[in-house]
């Protein structure tokens, strides 16, 4: 008798594993005339190519370049699934993240050559027609979120130990469970702009195949169209903010159902959007 097979391992593609130091060291005066060492955030153009075609230049702080190239196709819906990457290679000697596909993407041309500028720092292009089909998404309508985790969350994140504590000038975002009071961090992405991190965090998620449905995205930076489309693509239905939002970004969450809070710090929040989903003052889950 045979046997029984074990099931064959999800598809991983091959990856370098080439992140940068996060701050570097810089000599500067204080306001006493006093000179010392300060940290800084790094700073780096990765130009990505797709198949030997190059796509674009992303300023990056080099954290997770590998994840940050993954999620950047799949939040531009360049590629469908994570089972088409062969392979993502960088090489900070030319600057470069090469990103091999099983088949090639279709039309290339054509899905980059509609461009839409948006108010990301960092990246601030949208290609295609996201705008535009964003009506298509659908997100689950049977998950809550309780106050209690809310405040469970944004203690921890608090708490995290960041590179912004140490040299400012980056954005970070958390993926983030959903219990019942309780929430623990899953991924925790810091780079100079808040889409760089959302992308990170999409390229880890394809890679570790974790879904959406029943998580919470938190980020410090405001909440624009381009946030809000990036969180429903991925699937996930809460999305809180240390900042604001603006009215794309409202109107874009109220159509397609995201429960959206801003202001979010210590135990303060603002709801804006899907309070249906929210239980003020319940343990929820």
């Amino acid at each position: 008798m045979n046997a029984p097979r074990k099931p064959a391992a999800p598809h991983r593609p091959l990856l370098t594993n080439a992140a940068r130091p996060a701050t570097f060291n810089v000599t500067s005066i204080n306001e006493h005339g006093e000179t010392g060492e300060t940290p800084i955030a790094g700073e780096h153009a990765l130009t990505l190519f797709v198949d030997k075609e190059e796509l674009l230049t992303l300023m990056t702080l080099g954290a997770a370049p590998e994840a940050l190239a993954l999620g950047y196709l799949r939040n531009q819906r360049l590629i469908e699934s994570i089972d088409d990457v062969l392979a993502v290679q960088v090489d900070w000697e030319v600057d470069a993240v090469v990103v091999k596909t099983r088949h090639g993407i279709r039309d290339l041309a054509g899905k980059t050559a509609k461009r839409t500028k948006t108010s990301g720092c960092g990246q601030g292009t949208v290609f295609g027609d996201l705008m535009e089909d964003i009506e298509n998404v659908r997100l689950p309508g049977d998950v809550r979120l309780s106050q209690a985790t809310l405040y469970d969350l944004l203690n921890k994140v608090r708490l995290y130990e960041t590179i912004y504590k140490q040299a400012g000038a980056v954005h970070g975002c958390a993926l983030a469970s959903n219990g019942a009071g309780t929430s623990e961090i899953l991924y925790f992405v810091e780079d100079v702009g808040r889409h760089n991190a959302v992308d990170a965090i999409a390229g880890l998620m394809w890679l570790d195949r974790v879904g959406g449905g029943d998580k919470i995205f938190y980020t410090t930076g405001r909440l624009t169209s381009e946030m809000v489309i990036k969180a429903a693509q991925m699937g996930i239905p809460f999305l809180v903010s240390r900042s604001g939002l603006t009215q794309m970004g409202y109107d874009i969450a109220r159509k397609v159902g995201i429960t959206m809070i801003g202001r979010a710090a210590n135990k303060h929040y603002l709801l804006f959007t899907g309070a249906e989903r929210f239980d003020q003052g319940g343990s929820g889950g």
